[in-house]
């Protein structure tokens, strides 16, 4: 058995960290041999829903979970991080647009990274999951200067899950049968699902998505749309944005960073780009990683893009340089 590892769940009484505390707790992420102290931040207003939240963890008897600790205090809850899940947001509403939540959360995601940078160790790594996920997590890593900016990423795993989701039941097979769905750029309604190196499963061939589907229409129209509109579509059938799919969706990219991708996979993930794919370096931009088990990642290199490609993957680089320079304003602010 491991040495225990410090977890850190922003948001903690919230509806994603809800999910996800379990998720953790019992081992989905990183492993089911490695002990926890599980740190749990919110505001001081929802100390009383958040003490609720610990009463369950501990009812449950999660062998793994040695520690929990509730806080709202950003010195007590980054103290030595190993993990942060930086879920805690304002949720988006019903016809808000991205924009607005630009300004009202941009801010907390500046003093969480002045936390990151005073208190948690340096090699912390970090998943920022409350949206505008992108560009949040660009803007902690600008104020936690001491950690390296490989360390931050954004998660765009629920985009791919839902791509998967739906190319699977278009095709009748297994979810996990289809394989190198990429999700380019930001995690937004701009994003780009991206099939045309995806595989799938179909009576036991793996055959390339868009042979096995074969309607390239519906491929470059209604399924990218899905995407991109699934979070607005959830919204409006729950009244309350996406959490048990983004919980699992936080971990299951944090489960690949910390444990590594199999051999000939990849995932999406957002991070900083180094100008792969001619997408403007320092963009937290979304592309297909490999990550290994020393818990670092690459971007795959070397894939062909196609122009009907190359035109969305630009439409999304210019949102995120749009999203940067509003983000950088509110905090000079």
């Amino acid at each position: 058995m491991s040495g225990t590892i410090k977890v850190l769940v922003t948001g903690a009484a919230g509806q994603i960290a809800y999910s996800l505390v379990s998720f953790i707790a019992k081992g989905d992420v990183f492993g089911t041999n490695q002990p926890l102290s599980l740190v749990l931040l919110d505001i001081a207003p929802m100390m009383g829903v958040l003490n609720g939240v610990v009463m369950e963890l501990k009812d449950c008897s999660f062998p793994l979970l040695k520690e929990i600790i509730p806080t709202d205090d950003y010195a007590v809850a980054f103290k030595d991080v190993d993990v942060a899940f930086l879920v805690g947001a304002m949720p988006r509403k019903e016809g808000m647009e991205r924009k607005d939540l630009l300004a009202a959360n941009v801010k907390i995601f500046k003093g969480q990274g002045e936390a990151l940078d005073k208190h948690a160790k340096k090699n912390v790594k970090v998943i920022v999951v409350g949206n505008p996920a992108n560009t949040n997590a660009l803007i902690c890593s600008k104020y936690a200067p001491s950690i390296p900016k490989e360390n931050f990423t954004a998660m765009t795993r629920l985009d791919q899950n839902r791509a998967q989701a739906q190319i699977a039941d278009r095709l009748g097979c297994k979810v996990e049968d289809v394989q190198k769905v990429i999700i380019w750029g930001n995690h937004s309604a701009t994003q780009y699902p991206d099939v045309r190196h995806a595989t799938a499963v179909v009576e036991g061939t793996t055959t390339p998505v868009q042979k096995a589907v074969q309607d390239d229409n519906w491929l470059k129209n209604e399924f990218i749309s899905t995407i991109q509109k699934r979070g607005a579509a959830v919204i409006a059938a729950r009244k309350l944005s996406s959490a048990m799919s983004a919980a699992k969706a936080s971990c299951d990219h944090v489960r690949d960073w910390w444990c590594g991708t199999p051999e000939g996979k990849w995932v999406s993930m957002a991070v900083f780009s180094d100008g792969s794919y001619d997408v403007p370096e320092g963009l937290m931009y979304s592309f297909p990683v490999r990550t290994k088990p020393d818990h670092t990642y690459e971007i795959v290199k070397g894939l062909d893009i196609d122009d009907f490609s190359r035109q969305k993957m630009d439409l999304t680089a210019k949102e995120l340089e749009e999203e940067r320079a509003t983000a950088l304003e509110v905090c000079s602010a």
